[in-house]
């Protein structure tokens, strides 16, 4: 049971908000796609960070042992740091597809609220792990505990997969919430996914934590206290993943492009298609020069590595955008234009954000740098009292403006 093209586009256009966006829609796209790239970056580090733990788990080779419980930890502070970005890419999705994107969750009720449940679990066997290994040790303990909190991450991968590839198309909700003309609201099943590009995203891992594990050692390697022949085994060991993932993944990108829809089929000729493949393969570009160069280029990867990630985030939304298109439109969204809340996000994302953000990467940075205690510099502490008054101001700036911007 299949509608057709003009009554998609009135019911889709019947559920947006009247109210409109408070900003133009290409504001709100650009943010999507630049968060979405951080988001997944660090969830690329994530499991990439277990793979590696699992691969030298209890390995016969000290140095890889020391490399898996190094990973462990990576990945453990990257599930921070994708829950935190990733509700922005969300939040800026629920904006300009808001009826796309809250009929696929209506469609999978079930699997939206299990999301979160799956995804505390996992996060707590990973901490499992931790503690069970803290300061490290000859042998690592509770294998188990970290190969269940991947399972948990994959499993809610695919959950939020198949949440957005079911906004793909929205000529087939009827099929899904009615078959055989049978109402179905139990919200039990994802109906519609794609294992080639779920398995492109998850396997994309694998040369990024290889980039990681390069930069990683060539941070370390301006340490005298450092084994450089762990450093070494290190960089070296991030070579190989690297060398090994970029081929794969290019693979299932290709599969997956040939696998598309016939009515996707324009997206192949498009240069969206090929910014996706140049995104896929510039790590491996990169790190074939990085290995003839060794610490000097270490850092080069992982550059390397986000850019690509951001590459493949625009190409994966221009899909997107031209899937959608027969439909539904988001740049023809009405705007309310709303000046007031538009200069608080902005002043708190670029001002605020970046300051704060930037002195906290930039003591973690020289901390690390510096063997034994770490004493701040002049400019550092400025900058630390700089950032404790603009917080001040914020908030004592956002509550005024909000008391008078109400009467």
């Amino acid at each position: 049971m299949e509608m057709d093209a003009l009554t998609i586009q009135h019911m889709l256009y019947a559920l947006r908000d009247p109210a409109g966006l408070p900003f133009y829609p290409w504001a709100f796209f650009g943010v999507g796609i630049l968060t979405f790239a951080m988001h997944f970056f660090a969830v690329t580090i994530l499991l990439g960070g277990v793979l590696v733990a699992l691969r030298h788990f209890n390995s016969p080779n000290p140095y890889a042992r020391q490399l898996a419980y190094a990973m462990a930890n990576v990945s453990k502070i990257a599930v921070s740091a994708a829950i935190v970005l990733g509700v922005a890419p969300l939040l800026a999705v629920q904006v300009y597809y808001d009826p796309l994107w809250y009929t696929s969750n209506v469609l999978s009720a079930y699997w939206v609220i299990a999301f979160v449940f799956i995804l505390i679990v996992a996060y707590s066997l990973h901490y499992v792990f931790y503690h069970l290994n803290y300061g490290g040790s000859e042998r690592l303990k509770a294998r188990w505990s970290i190969a269940w909190a991947l399972i948990g991450y994959l499993l809610v991968g695919f959950i939020m997969h198949g949440l957005s590839y079911q906004t793909l198309s929205p000529d087939q909700w009827l099929t899904w919430y009615a078959p055989n003309g049978q109402i179905d609201n139990s919200g039990t099943s994802l109906h519609d996914y794609s294992l080639l590009r779920y398995s492109f995203f998850i396997l994309l891992s694998i040369p990024f934590i290889g980039a990681y594990m390069m930069a990683y050692a060539t941070y370390w390697s301006s340490r005298q206290d450092k084994d450089p022949a762990y450093l070494q085994f290190v960089f070296q060991e991030g070579i190989r993943w690297v060398m090994v993932g970029v081929p794969l993944v290019t693979l299932l990108l290709l599969g997956y492009f040939f696998s598309l829809p016939e009515k996707w089929q324009s997206f192949l000729t498009s240069p969206w298609a090929l910014l996706w493949l140049v995104g896929t393969i510039l790590v491996g570009l990169i790190t074939l020069r990085a290995r003839k160069h060794g610490f000097q280029c270490g850092y080069r990867p992982i550059i390397a590595a986000f850019i690509g990630m951001l590459a493949i985030a625009i190409a994966r939304e221009m899909l997107r955008y031209e899937a959608i298109i027969p439909y539904y439109d988001f740049m023809d969204y009405k705007v309310s234009l709303d000046l007031f809340t538009t200069s608080v996000f902005g002043f708190t994302f670029l001002v605020l954000g970046i300051s704060t953000i930037g002195y906290l990467l930039t003591v973690t940075w020289k901390a690390g740098k510096t063997k034994g205690i770490y004493q701040a510099s002049a400019i550092m502490n400025a900058w630390a009292q700089f950032n404790i008054g603009l917080l001040i101001f914020w908030t004592l700036g956002y509550f005024a403006l909000m008391a008078i911007n109400s009467f």
